[in-house]
């Protein structure tokens, strides 16, 4: 039977030069294996995050707010509670409502952190 892992006590926070925030909530440190990667973003009210694609499937799942996701060109409106998967080989853009939004966010396989926040700040 595998150990159960805990995230690290302290959670991870970065902040793109936009304002969007990422909180780490589960990582390979803290799963010990590469499997998966969680978090939660923090959008600001009407950001738009230009056209583009990811290495590995993503999931938002929807907390607060509104957010437009643009797969492909195709918009899918999501308010809370609202679920979306965006395979590695789709374009996407996320685009936050007026009042912006906050999202949990899964990535899989992990890997996608790094990449992702690779000229943001920590926080």
């Amino acid at each position: 039977m595998a150990a159960n892992r805990q995230p690290a006590q302290t959670p991870r926070v970065f902040m793109s030069s936009g304002g969007t925030a990422l909180r780490v909530l589960v990582d390979a440190k803290s799963l010990g294996g590469n499997e998966v990667e969680v978090g939660e973003l923090t959008f600001p009210a009407n950001s738009d995050s230009g056209d583009h694609r990811h290495a590995v499937t993503e999931t938002f799942f929807v907390l607060e707010g509104q957010l437009e996701q643009v797969v492909n060109g195709k918009p899918v409106a999501l308010g809370p509670g609202g679920i979306v998967s965006i395979r590695s080989t789709d374009q996407v853009r996320h685009k936050s409502g007026p009042n912006g939004a906050k999202v949990l966010v899964i990535w899989a396989p992990g890997g996608e952190i790094d990449r992702v926040t690779a000229r943001w700040k920590v926080r």
